[in-house]
C-alpha cells in the first residue's frame, strides 16, 4: 500500500499529469495519419524524456503509446484507411458504420473498447506480471506457428461471403510475404535484382494502398453517383454508448480484453495480431456471424480492447524478463536504458515504484481517451466535409507521406499505388484485401516459425503436437477455420 501510495504522489504532481495528457492527443493524432504509427510518434517523442526523471519520461511514452493505440481507430473508420496496423480489422465493421450515418457512435465504441483494454491490461500488468512473463517464455517456435494459424484462421470471417476467394487471397498474401532475403539462410527470394526488395514488401505501405487508394480509384469511378449525405457530409462527434448497452456486450469487451493482454505478453506479437485474432474470436462466437462486416458494434469492440490491451501486456515481457513485448515496446525498452533503468527481474525488485507508476499513468491516460477522442475527432473530422476530388486528393497525399516516411523511400510510394490498383480490383471481382494483408502480416512469423521448429525436431512434425500448449493452440486454430462449415451444417439440421 506504501508504494502505491508513493506512485500516486508521484504522478499527481501537474507536471506529470501534463505529459500523460499532452501524450495521450499526440498519441492519437499521430495513430489517426497513416503512416505515422506509435513507434514512430514514440521516437519522436524520445528525446524530450532525455532530461527527465524516469517516471516522468517513461508515463509519457506510455501516453503515447496509448493514444496512438486508438487513434489508428478514427482514420480507419472516417476514411477505411487504418491509421496503424492494429487498426485494420477496425475497418472491417467501423466504416459500414460510418456510411450508414453512425460514424460518431462508432467512434464512441472504439474509444470506450480501448479504454476497457487498456484498463484491464493495466490491472493484469500489476496484479499477474511475474507470472504471465513466466508463461510468455513457453512460447517457441511450435507456439508461434500455432498462433500465426489462429490469425489465418480470421478469414472465415473476413470473407464469410466467399470462402475460396478468401483463401485465395490470403494465400497470395503468404506468397508476397516471402519475398525478399530469407531471413534463416539468407538466400534471395524473388527480389528478380531489384535491390529495394531484398528488405520485402512493407506491409504498410501495401496497406495503404489497398484501403486507402484503392477506395479512392472506387469512388473516383462511382464519383457521379456517390451519396455524399453520410460521413462527409454529417457532423461527426464522438457518441458514447449508454452503459446499460455496453453492458449487454460484456462479453465481448471482456473476452477481446483478455485475447489481447495474453497475446501482448508473447514477446513480437503485437497489437496488429491481437486484434485480428479477438475480431475472428467474435465473430466465431456470434449468435449472427453474418451479421459481421456490415456495420455492427462488437466488429469494432473486439479490435479495439485487444490492440489496446495488447499495450499493458506487451510491457509485461518489456519490465519483468528484459524481452520487448512489441515493436513499440522496443522503443520503449530503449528509454528505459537511456534513462539509466535496465529492464529485467530487478527491475521490478528494486523500482516497485515505476511499475505501479505505470500502471497508474495507463489508467489515467485510458480515461483522458474520452476527452482526447473528442477533440482529435472533432478536428479530424473537418477535413470531411470537403468535397470529394479535393478529400480523395488529401487521403492520397496522407498516404504518400506515410508510405515515404517508412524509409525515406520513393518505392515505397510506388508499392503503395500498385496495390492501390489491385485492391481496386480484387473489391471488382470480390476478392478480399483483408484476408490479403493478413498472410502478408502474418507470413513472415509462420514460415520462420514452421521452418525452425522442423530444424529443431530433425524434419519431424511431432514437435507441433508434443508441446501440449502448441497443440492446444492448434485445436483452436482448427475449431476456428471448421466454425463456418460446423454452422452451415447446424442450420440445414434445424432447417430440415
Amino acid at each position: 500500500m506504501d508504494i502505491l501510495l508513493q506512485s500516486i504522489s508521484q504522478i499527481i504532481i501537474p507536471f506529470n499529469l501534463f505529459l500523460i495528457t499532452v501524450g495521450t492527443i499526440f498519441g492519437m493524432v499521430c495513430g489517426a495519419l497513416p503512416g505515422l504509427s506509435s513507434s514512430m510518434a514514440i521516437i519522436l517523442c524520445l528525446p524530450f524524456t532525455y532530461s527527465m526523471d524516469p517516471i516522468s519520461g517513461i508515463v509519457l511514452l506510455i501516453a503515447v503509446y496509448v493514444g496512438g493505440a486508438t487513434g489508428g481507430s478514427i482514420s480507419a473508420i472516417l476514411l477505411k484507411t487504418p491509421g496503424t496496423p492494429e487498426a485494420v480489422a477496425t475497418t472491417f465493421d467501423g466504416y459500414p458504420m460510418a456510411q450508414k450515418g453512425e460514424a460518431g457512435l462508432a467512434l464512441g465504441l472504439a474509444v470506450s473498447a480501448s479504454s476497457t483494454g487498456t484498463i484491464f491490461s493495466a490491472i493484469c500488468m500489476v496484479i499477474s506480471a511475474p507470472i504471465l512473463a513466466t508463461l510468455a517464455l513457453k512460447f517457441q517456435s511450435a507456439e508461434y506457428f500455432a498462433l500465426g494459424l489462429v490469425g489465418l484462421s480470421c478469414i472465415t470471417s473476413i470473407g464469410s461471403k466467399n470462402q475460396l476467394k478468401a483463401i485465395l487471397s490470403v494465400v497470395l498474401g503468404l506468397m508476397f510475404a516471402t519475398i525478399g532475403i530469407d531471413s534463416i539462410n539468407g538466400i534471395e527470394r524473388f527480389s528478380f535484382g531489384q535491390p529495394f526488395l531484398l528488405n520485402g514488401i512493407n506491409y504498410i505501405s501495401v496497406m495503404i494502398g489497398a484501403f486507402a487508394i484503392a477506395e479512392i480509384f472506387r469512388n473516383v469511378e462511382n464519383l457521379s453517383k456517390r451519396d455524399t449525405d453520410t460521413v462527409s457530409d454529417s457532423k461527426v462527434s464522438l457518441v458514447i454508448m449508454k452503459f446499460s448497452e455496453m453492458l449487454k456486450m460484456w462479453r465481448t469487451f471482456i473476452k477481446s480484453s483478455i485475447i489481447g493482454t495474453v497475446i501482448g505478453i508473447i514477446p513480437a506479437a503485437g497489437g496488429s495480431i491481437a486484434s485480428l485474432i479477438s475480431y475472428g474470436e467474435a465473430v466465431r462466437s456470434s449468435k449472427n456471424p453474418d451479421e459481421f462486416g456490415t456495420g455492427i458494434p462488437e466488429g469494432i469492440i473486439a479490435p479495439e480492447a485487444a490492440n489496446n490491451a495488447a499495450v499493458g501486456g506487451s510491457m509485461v515481457p518489456t519490465m519483468v524478463l528484459g524481452i520487448p513485448g512489441s515493436p513499440v515496446a522496443a522503443v520503449i525498452m530503449a528509454a528505459f536504458m537511456i534513462l539509466g533503468l535496465r529492464p529485467g527481474p530487478l527491475l521490478i525488485r528494486e523500482q516497485p515504484v515505476l511499475l505501479n507508476a505505470i500502471f497508474i499513468g495507463m489508467l489515467i491516460a485510458a480515461l483522458l481517451l474520452f476527452v482526447g477522442g473528442r477533440f482529435v475527432t472533432r478536428e479530424f473530422a473537418r477535413i470531411l466535409k470537403l468535397p470529394y476530388p479535393l478529400l480523395g486528393t488529401l487521403i492520397a497525399t496522407l498516404g504518400v507521406v506515410g508510405a515515404y516516411s517508412l524509409k525515406n523511400s520513393f518505392y515505397d510510394i510506388a508499392i503503395m499505388f500498385i496495390f492501390g490498383l489491385i485492391g481496386y480490383y480484387f473489391d471488382k471481382f470480390k476478392y478480399s484485401s483483408s484476408a490479403f494483408i493478413l498472410g502478408l502480416i502474418l507470413g513472415e512469423m509462420i514460415e520462420n516459425a514452421l521452418r525452425k521448429q522442423i530444424i529443431i525436431g530433425g524434419g519431424s512434425w511431432s514437435g507441433f503436437v508434443e508441446r501440449p500448449l502448441s497443440l492446444i493452440i492448434l485445436v483452436i486454430a482448427v475449431a476456428t477455420f471448421l466454425s463456418p462449415l460446423i454452422s452451415k451444417h447446424r442450420k440445414k439440421n434445424v432447417q430440415a
